[in-house]
């Protein structure tokens, strides 16, 4: 693993919040938003906030390519889905221990759908 990426990964591990880049399926441009996540080894976890209407996610169906940014450090990763209610589940409750079950339930109506992507 490279220094760069060594420091990706710290600032990940530090922040609580990520940029989140998509091209929209409709428009072509690129859409940023700040997301919540989980890293877990060479994973990062994310959950769309309303599941398969969530606005990004469905950018990510048609183009799995996204950028995250973690206040300044970044890096290309190709997204894939998670439907299978366990491995969904799962990342539920990576986010309910990180962010709290309180939060989680104020913030997110719908656990459909999950996405994760690796950083190598």
């Amino acid at each position: 693993m490279t220094a760069s990426k060594d420091s990706f990964k710290e600032r990940l591990a530090r922040y609580r919040q990520i940029r989140l880049s998509v091209i929209g399926r409709k428009s072509g441009e690129l859409i940023s938003r700040p997301v919540w996540f989980v890293l877990e080894g060479e994973k990062l976890y994310l959950l769309p906030v309303k599941g398969t209407e969530t606005q990004w996610y469905k950018n990510v169906l048609k183009n799995p390519g996204i950028r995250v940014d973690a206040r300044g450090k970044g890096a290309k990763l190709k997204a894939k889905r998670m439907v299978k209610s366990d491995a969904v589940k799962s990342v539920v409750e990576k986010f309910r221990a990180k962010y709290g079950a309180a939060d989680v339930k104020k913030y997110y109506s719908n656990f459909d759908v999950a996405v994760w992507a690796g950083i190598d």
